[in-house]
C-alpha cells in the first residue's frame, strides 16, 4: 500500500488544528482513526509529517540482479522466468527464486515482449455483419 501523500497529511492535522470533530475528519478525508493519532505523534516527536522509510533490512539479492539483469534480459528476451533464475545461476553462481527473478524484472522496468494476435485459421476471412453468404440463408420450399 502506498503512503497517504504530504498534502493529505498536512490537510489531516490542520483539520485537527483548526478544531473539527476526528469523525468528520474520517468522513471528509477517508483516514482512519489510527492515522489521525499516528500523523500527530509523528509531528509531536519530528516537527514533520513526511513518509517515514518502510522497517526492515533491504534486500540482499535485489542489488546485484539490478545491475545485470536488463542485460541478461535484452539478450533472452522470450526466456521463461524458471530460464532466467538457471541463467542468472550459471553466470553468477548465486540462486534465485522465481518469485525474486519476477519482483526483480518488475523493479527494473522490463515488460514482456507482447506477441502479435494472428487467427487460428488465417485463411479464413471473418464475415462482416449484414454479409450474406450461402451459410446464412435458408431456402423456403413452397408445398
Amino acid at each position: 500500500m502506498k503512503a497517504y501523500s504530504h498534502d493529505l497529511r498536512e490537510r489531516v492535522v490542520r483539520a485537527v488544528d483548526q478544531g473539527y470533530k476526528r469523525a468528520d475528519i474520517i468522513k471528509v478525508f477517508g483516514v482512519s482513526r489510527a492515522t489521525i493519532k499516528r500523523y500527530l505523534k509523528q509531528r509531536r516527536e519530528t516537527g514533520e509529517l513526511g513518509v517515514r522509510p518502510i522497517p526492515g533490512r533491504p534486500s540482499k539479492k535485489f542489488a546485484p540482479l539490478q545491475q545485470g539483469l536488463v542485460a541478461q534480459l535484452e539478450s533472452f528476451p522470450d526466456a521463461t522466468l524458471e530460464a532466467h533464475c538457471q541463467l542468472w545461476e550459471q553466470e553468477h553462481g548465486l540462486r534465485v527464486s522465481t518469485t525474486t527473478m519476477g519482483r526483480a524484472i518488475r523493479r527494473v522496468g522490463w515488460t514482456r515482449k507482447k506477441r502479435h494476435w494472428v487467427p487460428q485459421n488465417a485463411t479464413k476471412r471473418p464475415e462482416q455483419r449484414g454479409e450474406n453468404t450461402s451459410s446464412n440463408l435458408m431456402l423456403v420450399s413452397s408445398s
